[in-house]
């Protein structure tokens, strides 16, 4: 590990990695801006993201809260969680789930 950060080597692969933050706190950005944020309940091969206990946030404001939500793959930009929340060691802090810029 250099700087804080995992070198290819040490890194997980994406699917253990979702695998080991199921039922953590976790972020999701979608590509239109708007944030969600709850408790990872499952993420599947096309990247689609279930969360339960979401709070939705539009410019960084709160606006709705959910008891479940549903995140498409295709619209999600970024999915992040607190390190802290977990007992995970070595994990990636920010994985980007599409390539859009």
């Amino acid at each position: 590990m250099e700087n804080g950060n995992i070198s290819q080597g040490e890194g997980k692969d994406p699917s253990s990695f979702l695998s080991d933050i199921i039922g953590n706190p976790v972020t999701v950005k979608l590509n239109s801006g708007v944030v969600y944020k709850g408790e990872l309940q499952s993420v599947d091969g096309y990247m689609n993201i279930a969360l339960e206990k979401t709070e939705e946030y539009v410019n960084g404001v709160k606006r709705r809260a959910y008891g479940d939500a549903f995140v498409r793959g295709n619209n999600g930009k970024l999915l992040s969680f607190d390190v802290a929340h977990t007992s995970i060691s070595n994990v990636f802090k920010v994985m980007y789930i599409s390539a859009d810029s």
